[in-house]
């Protein structure tokens, strides 16, 4: 059913009950999206940054007054020297009685100068490439059940010039791989995880592509949040994660700017309408129908049940 309307923090605490009447016990639905990592960069091609770890959750909220803390984690800052990416920040749901879920950032973006391999995180780097290949790191990092993410791709190195690097991990599938040999191909990001918390189909959490190098190469999208990587003659600049979706950054390439920034976390909360109390901090997006309440945090706060 298609939510209806959309309201501030601070707007009308009941629908239809007063903000003392709320039911208990109801079932609590979460998604936690941690911040994506960025891409690498250095004179060689740098690795795509791996999407924010992805986590669902139900737990059920017995009692009126619990406070539920929220944590929504920054993406990891652009790479400007010959260096990895910088890793995702965690996203964290918590409460007194309640199970804490928390959900690890992205690992980065293998550097093309050593070459470097991809980090492991929520979902990991891809593989940095230059007359040699790194590979990519590991996905569910710390491990979860069900999985909160997936590998970056490797980087095969081998005879150049046109190296292509290996695309970070997405929370619904692997980065793709990056090759030198036979002109050289470049790693998209790996594909996000679908959710319909918020009431109709939404995909995120997808990794960034890989740098590549010179013109025969197409160059390396990312998926369903994650930036584009950056390809040397012609060049073609890379991209940031989008926002609110845990998206990996894009990966550099000599001669093509700097790399992508992730894209920051997300935290949304699902509750009977009924239930919802209208108590928050940190200003979370409400949209509301008559059966279902959502809470959207783009920034840390808090909801008391």
């Amino acid at each position: 059913m298609p939510l209806l309307s959309t309201r501030g923090a601070g707007s009308a605490k009941g629908f239809g009950l007063t903000a003392g009447a709320s039911l208990y016990p109801y079932n609590l639905e979460l998604l936690v999206v941690a911040g994506g990592a960025s891409g690498a960069y250095g004179a060689g091609r740098g690795g795509g940054g791996g999407a924010g770890g992805f986590r669902t959750s139900t737990q059920e909220i017995t009692t009126k007054g619990t406070v539920l803390t929220i944590t929504v984690g920054d993406g990891g800052a652009a790479q400007t020297g010959g260096n990895r990416g910088n890793a995702g920040s965690i996203s964290e749901f918590s409460g007194t009685g309640l199970t804490t879920i928390t959900s690890a950032g992205g690992g980065t973006g293998g550097s093309g100068n050593a070459p470097n391999p991809g980090v492991a995180g929520g979902s990991g780097g891809g593989g940095g490439n230059n007359n040699g290949g790194g590979t990519g790191g590991a996905g569910n990092t710390p491990s979860t059940s069900p999985s909160q993410g997936n590998n970056g791709g490797a980087a095969d190195g081998g005879g150049g010039p046109n190296y292509g690097a290996g695309g970070g991990g997405g929370a619904g599938g692997v980065g793709e791989l990056g090759t030198a040999a036979g002109g050289g191909t470049t790693g998209y990001g790996g594909p996000g995880s679908t959710t319909t918390i918020t009431g109709s189909p939404l995909t995120i959490a997808g990794g960034g592509g890989g740098g590549g190098r010179n013109g025969s190469q197409v160059q390396a999208l990312g998926r369903d949040g994650g930036g584009n990587g950056g390809t040397y003659s012609p060049d073609t600049p890379t991209t940031a994660g989008t926002a609110n979706t845990g998206g990996g950054g894009g990966g550099g390439t000599d001669g093509a700017d700097i790399s992508g920034a992730g894209g920051k976390g997300v935290v949304y909360l699902s509750l009977p309408t009924k239930s919802y109390t209208g108590t928050t901090t940190g200003s979370p997006t409400v949209t509301t129908n008559a059966l279902k309440t959502v809470l959207q945090f783009t920034g840390s706060g808090s909801y008391t049940t």
